[in-house]
């Protein structure tokens, strides 16, 4: 754990730098959804998938400097889905990293909006950003688009909210996981090895990917567990939603050691896709192994 916190301190702080200047503004809007926006986006969070994005790209000898505005939109991306997550019509909880959620601190109607607001930021500042190269910028837009999408992320919410009760099959929660969860996961990731001249096909590409998918499982089975295990005040968000809400989970299909073994078993997959990228790939390994142990 030691050796991951100064890592995430560095991408914190690089990622809380540049999404203050990507954010608008709160001068000079008389709405509030500025503010909104930068009170949902900044000061919070451990900033894990733009922390993938960018060991990613220095992994395949990419600069953080290249790979940070792709790192920004994964968490643009992320950070919209929280606040809508959260809506009263969604996941409906009032605290998010420690703090009221946005629709408790600035309303319904421009919480939806601050969603609004970060997903579309996400594609402007790739756009800016890679101008100079449309063939990446292009790539970027692409890999972020469709993990974000009906065939990623929000597919697997609407899965998850549906009220289909799931079949209390491993396989099946794996589905709607890769989904929810993994495909932004793995999509930071693979945006960091594209911005460091990695291509589908490449064999670093193959092993990034292997890795990515490992690890996006890997997360939601610990949010699984710390869900069950950990307070409200340490998650930073209401504990035990899924239980109360008779959510089918890892823990509530294998069991608390079963879910720590499947967690330990995709830690393995993930630190094994690696083996041929060498000491540089160091970093992500010791991330895999935080998204294990972490308390939180």
């Amino acid at each position: 754990m030691s050796e991951v916190k100064p890592l995430l301190e560095g991408v914190r702080r690089d990622v809380e730098a540049a999404l203050d200047g990507v954010l608008p503004p709160v001068a000079g809007d008389p709405t509030r959804l500025h503010e909104a926006m930068r009170y949902s986006a900044l000061d919070g969070g451990k900033r894990v998938r733009p922390a993938l994005c960018l060991l990613a790209a220095e992994a395949l000898g990419g600069a953080r400097a290249r790979a940070l505005p792709a790192a920004c939109a994964v968490e643009l991306i992320h950070v919209y889905s929280l606040v809508h997550d959260d809506l009263p019509a969604m996941d409906d909880d009032d605290l998010r990293r420690g703090r009221p959620t946005s629709h408790k601190a600035f309303g319904e109607a421009t919480a939806i909006l601050v969603g609004d607001g970060l997903q579309a930021l996400a594609f402007e500042a790739l756009a800016r950003a890679y101008g100079d190269d449309p063939a990446l910028g292009l790539d970027l837009v692409r890999l972020l688009a469709e993990a974000a999408g009906a065939g990623g992320m929000v597919g697997g919410q609407a899965l998850d909210m549906s009220g289909q009760r799931l079949p209390r099959e491993e396989a099946a929660l794996e589905g709607l996981h890769r989904m929810k969860t993994g495909a932004l996961l793995r999509a930071s990731v693979l945006l960091g090895a594209r911005t460091a001249g990695a291509r589908p096909g490449d064999a670093r590409w193959t092993a990034l990917d292997a890795y990515a998918r490992a690890v996006g499982l890997c997360f939601q089975v610990m949010d699984d567990v710390l869900d069950c295990t950990a307070s409200t005040e340490a998650l930073g968000k209401t504990a035990g939603k899924d239980a109360e809400q008779d959510k089918l989970t890892y823990v509530a299909l294998l069991g608390l050691d079963g879910a720590r073994a499947k967690a330990e078993r995709l830690l393995s997959e993930a630190v094994d896709a690696l083996a041929d990228l060498g000491p540089p790939a160091e970093p992500l390994r010791a991330l895999a192994r935080f998204i294990v142990a972490r308390s939180s």
